[in-house]
């Protein structure tokens, strides 16, 4: 059985570790050995603990031993963003500048998992501060290859979390969104990944200092995790749900809803806006409508979903006026050619006066609203993660054409962020060879109704990975 403890679900090998069928230290090994052979072509996972893993992994064998009780998540190996924080470890975020940066502390999500039997093996590669693009190349680590074609992007800003999962380093990923970071190196790498809620997972993004971000950065944040599987997603949703002190953001709000009477509704949208689908994403939404029809949902093409490129055009200006004052700073750290991506927003998007921000709030709150009446109407929605298939890794940063290409492609996930409402990614088969996905949208605080058609989908159309990596190069 060791050598296929990677191959296994999250689910499966907690019960595994639970059930004394194999040790946490024969689960970690098996992850760490996997690593030592995908790794060097994948460069995925950036700091590796590997001797801490082991440490906590014993700490379970003797736990289970003496009879104790042991989490839902038990044994099972997780990586985390190089921007969350992990105790004892630098929280780099992709930057020389910060490599010796030690937390003090877990993160509360990373906290969260671990008191569940979680065990962290890894940092996980991201753009520069997260800001340099879509495409997960850092400064201080390099490019991460989607192991698919290595000439496509995994995505990003967790796409090294994506691709951990994806390749079996790892049953899980750690992650954070704030307009698809989760989800479009989910579909990308053919795993699912979850974008809760505002305010449903606690969180802490005060790396860098003792002061808190503005309200962009406040609402618009999400933690979430990425597996390979629906099931995987739905055990992490249940731990890393709740409060914690070190978060008034999180609402005590229970994580299962009141079931629904009667078939639940699903708005069915390919092309968000009217800009344009790729035609394998158009079938991809196509095919799991019908796998949703055959599970018995009501789901239903729909003419478009309320206020995109209104909601498009006031999360940048919000964000940009939000971040301008940092900007001068910000450009420096990003280095060379790491600043085009934000920087061409920042010559593109003047920042709001007081008077206009303060409309922009009030903007934001009428588009939530119309939000909120769409999903009372249709409980769900299913639409595209990405309008295309994996781009090839850069575009974004290029040029002005490449950045509007890969801005109008996410713009479901800008817009849902913005919204502060509930995405699930799944994937749906493969297109020419690179995976296709869509995702769930579902109302505020509803993540299991998201999560159920999720697993709907999944039962019919399968589940893609893990994957060897196919012919991967990390210099692109």
């Amino acid at each position: 059985m060791q050598d296929a403890l990677w191959k296994l679900s999250a689910a499966a090998q907690a019960e595994a570790v639970r059930g004394a069928e194999v040790s946490a230290v024969e689960l970690i090994g098996s992850h760490l050995d996997r690593i030592a052979e995908v790794n060097p072509s994948m460069n995925a996972v950036t700091q590796l603990f590997a001797d801490r893993a082991y440490e906590t992994a014993a700490e379970t064998d003797r736990r289970r031993a003496a009879g104790e009780a042991l989490g839902p998540l038990a044994g099972v190996p997780f990586t985390v963003k190089e921007s969350t924080a992990v105790e004892g470890v630098p929280t780099t975020f992709g930057t020389e500048r910060f490599r010796d940066l030690v937390a003090t502390a877990d993160a509360p999500p990373v906290a969260r998992l671990r008191a569940a039997g979680a065990i962290p093996v890894g940092h996980s590669n991201i753009p520069t501060l997260i800001l340099a693009g879509m495409h997960t190349r850092s400064e201080l680590y390099g490019d991460t290859v989607n192991p698919w074609d290595g000439g496509r992007t995994p995505g990003g800003s967790s796409g090294g979390d994506a691709v951990a999962v994806a390749t079996g380093m790892a049953a899980l990923g750690l992650g954070n969104d704030s307009g698809g970071s989760v989800r479009i190196p989910a579909q990308f790498c053919g795993v699912a990944g979850l974008k809760p809620s505002t305010g449903r997972f606690p969180a802490d993004h005060r790396v860098l200092g003792p002061d808190d971000p503005g309200p962009a950065s406040q609402m618009l944040v999400t933690d979430g995790p990425l597996a390979r599987c629906v099931g995987d997603l739905r055990l992490a949703y249940e731990v890393l749900a709740g409060t914690d002190p070190r978060d008034p953001r999180a609402v005590p709000v229970p994580a299962y809803g009141e079931p629904l009477t009667g078939p639940v509704k699903v708005a069915v949208v390919a092309d968000p806006g009217g800009h344009g689908v790729h035609p394998a994403i158009r079938g991809a939404v196509a095919t799991a409508a019908d796998a949703l029809r055959d599970a018995g949902y009501d789901a239903h093409e729909v003419r478009d979903v309320p206020r995109v490129d209104e909601a498009l055009e006031a999360y940048g200006r919000i964000t940009v006026t939000e971040f301008a004052p940092a900007w001068p700073v910000v450009r420096k750290l990003l280095g060379k050619g790491g600043d085009r991506y934000i920087g061409m927003a920042m010559e593109r998007t003047p920042p709001a006066s007081a008077d206009e921000f303060m409309k922009l709030m009030g903007t934001w709150m009428g588009i939530r609203r119309s939000w909120a009446a769409f999903l009372h109407e249709y409980t769900l929605l299913l639409g595209p993660v990405f309008t295309e298939p994996p781009v090839e890794p850069g575009l974004e940063s290029r040029d002005r054409a490449g950045r509007d290409r890969v801005g109008s492609g996410m713009r479901l996930c800008t817009v849902t962020s913005f919204v502060g409402v509930p995405g699930v990614a799944v994937p749906t088969g493969t297109a020419d060879g690179l995976p296709c996905g869509v995702q769930i949208v579902g109302r505020a605080f509803r993540e299991d109704l998201c999560l159920g058609a999720a697993q709907a989908i999944e039962d019919r159309l399968g589940v893609l990975t893990p994957v060897d990596p196919r012919g991967g190069s990390r210099d692109v």
